[in-house]
């Protein structure tokens, strides 16, 4: 089941790229990514009443808490780049750059998390950073 909704995690990404790049023609990068933050902002609340899950907020823990936090600066980050990345960029060449961001969390997992790497994660990982590299170039 985690790959289907991994599979569809990626199709909804790509159309992200597409229908983002449509729509900051003529939009400050940055308004458009406070945009779309408050569509997810939305959405994710929403899902969240409608499952019932609202009553878990209260056990969730400190550490939790402060991780979480830091995981949406991140993705804050990671969005504002991005979208800036997109209007001075062609699409085709900024998805595969922050693509590439599945071999910089391999090797953080690594590191991190102290996952275990194997051969073909490492192949996988060269592979997909000389795909990044051929298809910026």
């Amino acid at each position: 089941m985690w790959f289907i909704f991994a599979l569809l995690s990626a199709v909804f990404a790509a159309l992200t790229s597409i229908l983002a790049k449509i729509g900051i023609a003529g939009v400050s990068s940055n308004l458009a990514t406070a945009i779309r933050t408050i569509v997810v902002l939305v959405m994710a609340w929403g899902i969240v009443l409608l499952t019932g899950e609202i009553g878990g907020v209260r056990n969730i823990s400190g550490r939790s808490w402060l991780f979480l936090g830091l995981s949406g600066v991140a993705t804050g980050l990671s969005w504002l780049c991005y979208y800036h990345a997109l209007q001075l960029g062609q699409a085709s060449k900024v998805v595969p750059v922050d693509k590439f961001s599945v071999v910089i969390s391999l090797v953080l997992a690594f590191l991190i998390l102290h996952e275990t790497v194997d051969a073909k994660t490492i192949l996988g990982a060269v592979l997909i950073t000389a795909g990044t590299l051929l298809m910026i170039l």
